[in-house]
């Protein structure tokens, strides 16, 4: 979605992305960091709410240093999502 039809998140820059948001939305969702995977959906496996995504947003936000527009963030139903438009944004 984030990256492009045309590139995929090279596995390296996916593991090390994951290895980052993983303790926070576990922290954030009080899951355990083994239910965060690319695959999981935030709010159907998740459970994330409204606040917690706000609450997300914001470390996600001062852990990448960038300012994660609210538009994007809707976009995002699955992790995999969200490490992808870490990966794009870090990119640029």
């Amino acid at each position: 979605m984030f990256w492009g039809k045309e590139e995929k998140i090279p596995s390296r820059l996916k593991q090390q992305l994951l290895s980052r948001i993983r303790p926070i939305l576990a922290k954030h969702l009080k899951v355990g960091e083994e239910k965060i995977i690319p695959e999981a959906k935030l709010v159907e496996e998740l459970g994330i709410d409204s606040l917690e995504a706000v609450e997300i947003i914001m470390e996600l936000e001062e852990a990448f240093d960038i300012e994660i527009m609210d538009a994007d963030a809707e976009k995002m139903k699955i992790v995999d999502e969200v490490l992808e438009y870490l990966a794009k944004r870090i990119k640029q």
